[in-house]
């Protein structure tokens, strides 16, 4: 079972990872979001599986590039 904590932690960086993107502090989205993937391995070992929450911004990234090609 998951413990809550790391649940927890993995919501405020997910949180804090959205509001620095909003601020356009892009070193500090990507802090956050990595944060959030090591976490998210540590609960893949504990049985939890979460979506990434910005996998839709990396398809909107892959999408991006594909146009400027």
């Amino acid at each position: 079972m998951l413990e809550p904590s790391i649940l927890t932690e993995m919501l405020a960086a997910e949180e804090n990872a959205w509001k620095s993107l909003g601020r356009y502090k892009f070193v500090m989205f990507g802090y956050w979001a990595g944060v959030w993937v090591h976490l998210a391995r540590i609960a893949r070992t504990q049985g939890h599986r979460t979506p990434n929450p910005f996998s839709g911004l990396v398809n909107e990234a892959r999408v991006v590039i594909k146009e400027k090609q």
